[in-house]
């Protein structure tokens, strides 16, 4: 009897831990552009509450760049990083490479999205080579506004569930550096750029490492309006789910909007805006 009950209760306590949600760590970067630009506080607390809809993970937003305490990482799935990049990438500050490196091997998802994709070529874009399997290259790579239409590259795959191709404006970055022949990256999204001579670019890509490990890079969302596109959102929240090793319903995964969000959590508006 007392031994059917522990049976019992170890089977409970794995169903418990196979059911617990996964720990999704979102970092988010300080105001560096005016209202409505590069709205990464806002932008991570709407995609994890689109996150917590489906139910499936535990998502964690830090604010301020980076985390005071690196021990936020610890039991994490996946790192979604929305901050600026270049030279002042706040992963490129003390160990961070090093830390984040770490957390690689355990086989843990990074997404990058917008300017969190750039980091110098001999300075980060090693590792964001292997890590996510591209980055923005200046000068080589080009940010400049369009109005285009993003292509489903790759309508098979998990992340492309639930949406369909689609018009919009945004800063979108295009000649990413990938490494030729890289087979581990595979296109999510692309277009026709620039538009004066145009050919199919690179938008947006998921890469599956050696050790199994994903990654996730998205060169838009310098607009915080476009999380009102249903499309775009979609795209983003299953993005986030498929690098945690999550998976994704046929039809995608939820992301209801209520469009007053879209005002909430918002930076302060700059003195010289107001």
């Amino acid at each position: 009897m007392a031994r059917n009950m522990l049976v019992g209760l170890v089977f409970s306590a794995v169903l418990a831990f196979a059911a617990a949600p996964a720990k999704i760590v979102l970092i988010a970067g300080n105001q560096s552009h005016g209202p409505g630009d590069h709205e990464y506080k806002a932008g991570c607390m709407l995609l994890a509450g689109f996150l917590r809809q489906n139910r499936v993970s535990d998502p964690v937003v830090v604010t301020g760049g980076w985390p005071e305490d690196e021990s936020v990482f610890e039991g994490a799935r996946a790192v979604v990083l929305y901050m600026d990049g270049g030279t002042g990438h706040p992963i490129l500050i003390g160990n961070r490479l090093e830390s984040m490196a770490k957390l690689i091997q355990k086989g843990v998802g990074l997404a990058c999205l917008h300017y969190a994709v750039e980091v110098p070529k001999d300075h980060g874009g090693p590792q964001f080579l292997d890590w996510i399997g591209g980055f923005y290259d200046r000068p080589y790579s080009q940010n400049p506004v369009n109005d285009i239409r993003a292509v489903q590259a790759t309508p098979e795959h998990p992340i492309s569930r639930g949406w369909s191709s689609f018009q919009l404006k945004d800063e979108w970055y295009y000649r990413i550096r990938f490494q030729p022949g890289d087979q581990r990256v595979t296109p999510i999204l692309t277009a026709m750029l620039p538009t004066d001579a145009p050919s199919a670019q690179v938008l947006s890509w998921a890469t599956v490492r050696q050790d199994g490990g994903r990654g996730f890079g998205f060169t838009g969302l310098h607009t915080h309006a476009n999380w009102g596109v249903p499309e775009f959102r979609q795209l983003l929240v299953n993005a986030v789910l498929w690098t945690a090793k999550l998976d994704i319903p046929a039809n995608g995964a939820k992301c209801e909007l209520n469009p007053e969000d879209l005002k909430k959590n918002l930076f302060d508006v700059p003195a010289k805006h107001q």
